[in-house]
């Protein structure tokens, strides 16, 4: 049988093409001029060995709506499921692919392609706040909301008075949740995939030992429970990396995924941070010896992630608490992983025995 004959195909817009219900480009600081673009490819594959029943995948694509760093060129995606098709999760710009298969299906299989391009993304705090950058109100109050796993009470929020008492601006305050999490954080390599963000139970247990999805979520509840609107940023790094050996990630990057935090400073708009990646460069770089705060690698990490990041990652999306559309599972902590349930239930997206799945990035 020829491949057309069993293949499926399916296309969403493609970049620059307005999406309906999601917001245009607002509040983001405004880039450096003159960061070159590059263009990527990213393709997902799925395929489910042991199917039981009926079947039901979940992708997640690019970010939906464009970014000065970041622009998306469409997703198509091909498979022998019984029906697919892209959707809009939120007006935040969370989308994702979705398949299901009939049961008796006995190789489900999706492949998602997806294109985008990116530019480094620099915000210089040095300069004066400029009035003219503002954001939407209401998204900005969304962004100060708490999550099931990113709270802004109890001990999350005498944390955060602790480190920001005596800092007056948005800038200091932000700076200073950086700083403290630089201190007194680690990244702890024995954690699964990029851990899970329970961050009220990191500070009472006070285990500040983590991955990504725990130290950057560390990072927004606190500037969250501080007053500033913040943001965790679900992603994929998709190239090596110019400067850090450990922070970047080609061809094949199932185990890539990478979570990022924006914060929106008053005047400067929505600023890049990554403390976790700090600390990625303390553990990683100069394997197998850990690197002190005070190396010369850690200390150039230290001063470019708060207010830049290099664009060699894909942005996702900002999503928690996400249920899956279709789904009969629980609620996920946030939408990283591509996601499939068997009339068993739900795989394991970080056990490859169990649930098979491959991402390979190419530059194009």
């Amino acid at each position: 049988m020829k491949r057309r004959d069993f293949l499926k195909q399916g296309v969403t817009v493609s970049a620059g093409l307005a999406l309906a219900g999601i917001p245009k480009l607002a509040g983001f600081a405004r880039a450096q001029e003159g960061p070159k673009w590059r263009s990527f490819e990213v393709v997902t594959r799925i395929e489910v060995t042991d199917a039981v029943g009926a079947v039901r995948a979940w992708v997640p694509v690019p970010l939906l709506n464009s970014t000065d760093y970041f622009k998306r060129q469409g997703d198509t995606w091909t498979g022998n499921y019984k029906a697919a098709r892209s959707v809009q999760y939120d007006k935040y710009g969370t989308g994702l692919v979705f398949a299901e298969w009939s049961a008796g299906e006995k190789a489900p299989l999706l492949e998602v392609t997806s294109r985008f391009v990116t530019r480094d993304r620099q915000v210089d705090l040095s300069k004066k706040a400029d009035a003219s950058i503002r954001e939407d109100k209401a998204v900005l109050d969304y962004f100060r909301k708490p999550s099931k796993l990113i709270r802004t009470d109890g001990i999350v929020a005498e944390t955060s008075r602790q480190i920001t008492t005596g800092y007056k601006s948005d800038v200091d305050k932000a700076r200073a949740i950086y700083e403290w999490i630089v201190e007194n954080t680690f990244r702890d390599p024995k954690v699964k995939g990029c851990g899970i963000g329970d961050i009220s139970t990191m500070l009472q247990t006070a285990y500040l030992g983590g991955k990504c999805a725990d130290l950057n979520a560390l990072y927004v509840g606190l500037a969250r429970a501080a007053g500033l609107p913040a943001r965790d940023v679900y992603g994929i790094r998709v190239a090596n990396s110019s400067e850090f050996k450990s922070l970047g990630k080609a061809d094949d990057i199932t185990g890539a995924q990478h979570c990022r935090a924006d914060v929106y400073l008053s005047g400067y708009g929505w600023v890049p941070v990554d403390p976790a990646d700090v600390r990625k460069v303390v553990l990683e770089e100069n394997q197998p010896e850990l690197l002190p705060l005070d190396d010369a690698k850690v200390k150039k990490a230290r001063a470019k992630l708060f207010g830049a990041w290099e664009m060699n990652w894909l942005p996702y999306n900002y999503s928690h608490d996400v249920k899956l559309p279709q789904s009969n599972g629980p609620e996920i902590g946030f939408l990283m992983y591509p996601q499939t349930e068997t009339a068993n239930g739900r795989k394991d997206s970080l056990d490859p025995k169990n649930f098979s799945y491959t991402i390979k990035s190419k530059e194009v």
